[in-house]
């Protein structure tokens, strides 16, 4: 089974569906999206399919730059990024949730990063996302 509902790698996901299986959290998503359009405009969304075991993720850039992943789930989604040290250390250095940090701080140092996701299953849950993203996007 793969990480995201959407495992079929012939069928991209579509719109419709997608708010069918994130239920609630589809606000959330929306929120994301648009706050992520508004703080870096311009930002390119794009369907990716790595493996089966991950299933599909929607990839969002600015310009060529990843910014996150957003994995849709049942019920909720995944936000995925890949942090750098210099985002790492000022994303340490914030006020974030105990388990953002920790997640942080255990994450496996990879050449590109430290990849870390965080589920969101409300609006509330975005707060710490966003702090991420600025941390990287200004590292």
């Amino acid at each position: 089974m793969a990480l995201s509902v959407f495992e079929d790698k012939a069928k991209k996901p579509q719109e419709r569906r997608l708010w069918q299986e994130l239920g609630r959290s589809s606000g959330a998503w929306q929120a994301l999206t648009e706050w992520l359009a508004e703080q870096y405009d311009p930002v390119v969304e794009e369907w990716v399919y790595f493996a089966k075991e991950w299933g599909w993720s929607l990839r969002l850039k600015h310009k060529k730059r990843t910014v996150l992943y957003l994995t849709p789930c049942n019920k909720h989604f995944l936000v995925g990024f890949v942090l750098g040290e210099r985002a790492v250390a000022a994303a340490l250095e914030m006020r974030l949730p105990r388990g953002v940090a920790e997640s942080i701080k255990t994450a496996k140092k990879y050449v590109e990063g430290r990849g870390i996701r965080l589920v969101v299953r409300y609006k509330k849950d975005l707060a710490a996302v966003k702090r991420l993203t600025e941390a990287k996007m200004a590292n």
